[in-house]
């Protein structure tokens, strides 16, 4: 039996240089909690420490001439982001890859941005695969403020986001203002169906007329819409990131931050084996005419929730509130 050994030259079409390095930028356009998020400069080590306010000083009135004046102080304390990895392993066999009549990198390549953006908003978002060096995601965070609420809980959709007591409202009563939503995409067709009501003295009824109107330079009906709500922008998630409970987070995505320890790295595997979670050899590149792309990147994220004069309270405080399907 003869031993065939795949060098790298035979897999250099597999992935281009000048391609693999502009990976990292492809997951933050894929990625709503990168693109919206703070980026803070790439981690030096594993952990990185954040001095995080979290109590305010406070001044008094002088009671009279001679009365005596308080003290008071300022305090911080120190939040971690710990770096941790994500990763793929994508065999492939070397007659798929003579084969083929395309170019198989880029036809990978935007598969593997989906998955990487994908694998961290889910962590972020709703705890899905956390690692448990970071922090809560932003369903568990939100739903421990009390700021979740169920469609439907204050009367219509208009009031659960934009009205008294809505998400909105949880995030601007605790300091913050809203800088983006994001959404399940079923979300678009229930704020196209919202429609203004008009009382004809006994009862409402349907005017037919929108309540979110294209933007002011959009009002063509060719043009595609431009969602907005109060300002913000809406973000579609279409890598399937959040959960089927999980119809929409708003927020100031701002104060969410995230650093990268390790930027997306590659090896082309020739003579490995590649086992399952029980040790059990799947695929034996070498002895089965294979290559293996692997794919690995480090980061990690943290949420400050820094003090603030509107809420001073670290429990209840938190700069992002749901709407859940039930």
């Amino acid at each position: 039996m003869s031993v065939v050994i795949t060098d790298r030259s035979d897999a250099a079409a597999l992935i281009p240089v000048t391609q693999a390095n502009e990976i990292v930028q492809g997951v933050v356009e894929k990625s709503v909690v990168m693109q919206l998020g703070t980026r803070l400069q790439n981690m030096s080590s594993k952990t990185h420490r954040i001095p995080v306010l979290n109590q305010l000083p406070q001044a008094h009135f002088v009671d009279g001439d001679t009365g005596l004046k308080q003290t008071s102080k300022q305090a911080w304390e120190n939040k971690f982001i710990h770096a941790e990895e994500i990763a793929v392993i994508m065999p492939i066999p070397e007659a798929v890859l003579d084969d083929s009549e395309y170019d198989m990198w880029g036809q990978i390549r935007p598969r593997v941005e989906e998955a990487f953006a994908k694998t961290f908003d889910a962590a972020v978002l709703v705890g899905e695969g956390a690692p448990a060096a970071w922090p809560d995601d932003i369903f568990t965070g939100a739903t421990g403020a009390g700021q979740v609420l169920t469609i439907g809980d204050k009367g219509d959709l208009y009031n659960d986001i934009l009205g008294e007591g809505g998400l909105v409202d949880f995030v601007e009563s605790d300091g913050f203002f809203v800088s983006g939503y994001l959404a399940q995409t079923t979300m678009r067709a229930k704020l196209r169906g919202l429609r203004e009501q008009v009382w004809d003295g006994t009862q409402a009824i349907n005017a037919g007329v929108p309540i979110f109107h294209r933007s002011p330079d959009r009002r063509d009906v060719q043009g595609a819409s431009v969602y907005e709500l109060d300002g913000s922008p809406m973000y579609w998630d279409r890598i399937g990131a959040l959960d089927a409970n999980t119809l929409m987070i708003a927020g100031d995505f701002s104060q969410l931050v995230y650093s990268i320890r390790q930027e997306m790295t590659y090896k082309v595997l020739t003579e490995s084996v590649i086992t399952d979670n029980q040790g059990q050899i799947i695929y034996n590149l070498a002895q089965q005419d294979m290559v293996a792309l692997r794919a690995v990147m480090r980061l990690g994220w943290q949420l400050p929730n820094p003090i603030n004069r509107l809420n001073e309270n670290e429990s209840t405080r938190y700069p992002f509130s749901v709407l859940k399907a039930s």
